[in-house]
């Protein structure tokens, strides 16, 4: 008897853009380094939630630091042969608009279970940072919602890097799309534990199984 292989899990980490070279300079001479371990709920915490039960994929996208759209792109679509039908997408911040923009101008070769937009910037209209690099998003995005049906995007109302208005402008171009707000969630959902996302996986799981 063939095993059946587990769901799989694709997950997109967030990124900085820049719009010279000048700037990520700039920025590396000034961050903050600190030798802490730095705990992510996308990591360690997914993994013992759901490692059992699904295939979790992290890919690490080019110069995540310095992101160029087409960079990550090609990225992508290298993973596309190893991937399988019911796949869950997610996408965080950068991670987020990248999935938003790939997914309203291509068919997704496989078919998408879900997908989990969290707080992905709409525009460049970020108090902080540049949202450059090729990442602005077409004026269409209903490609979004014919590549899945289970569209969710989530954002935390006190998120210090994009602001709630840019869920707002989700809501007005994808109508059938779920847009959840977090009032408990503070920043920009940097946790490390989100229960929220694991059970609303673990609901979609019941589809296929």
């Amino acid at each position: 008897m063939v095993k059946k292989k587990k769901p799989q899990i694709f997950i997109i980490h967030g990124g900085m853009t820049f719009k010279s070279h000048g700037d990520y300079l700039k920025f590396l001479e000034n961050r903050e380094i600190s030798l802490a371990k730095k705990i992510s709920w996308s990591n360690e915490y997914l993994e013992e939630k759901l490692g059992k039960n699904f295939e979790i994929i992290r890919p690490h996208m080019p110069l995540k630091e310095n992101a160029k759209y087409y960079d990550w792109k090609i990225h992508f679509e290298k993973y596309f042969p190893l991937l399988r039908d019911d796949i869950i997408l997610i996408g965080s911040s950068l991670g987020g608009i990248f999935l938003a923009k790939y997914l309203s101008e291509h068919k997704f070769p496989k078919k998408i279970l879900s997908i989990y937009l969290i707080c992905a910037p709409y525009d460049d209209t970020l108090p902080k940072e540049d949202l450059v690099g090729g990442f602005k998003l077409q004026s269409d995005l209903s490609l979004i919602e014919n590549n899945s049906d289970r569209v969710n995007l989530l954002f935390s109302l006190n998120d210090d890097v994009v602001p709630i208005s840019h869920s707002e402008k989700y809501a007005h171009k994808l109508k059938k799309s779920r847009i959840i707000i977090y009032p408990n969630i503070n920043g920009h959902f940097k946790i490390s534990k989100f229960p929220e996302i694991v059970k609303m996986i673990k609901k979609d799981k019941k589809i296929i199984s």
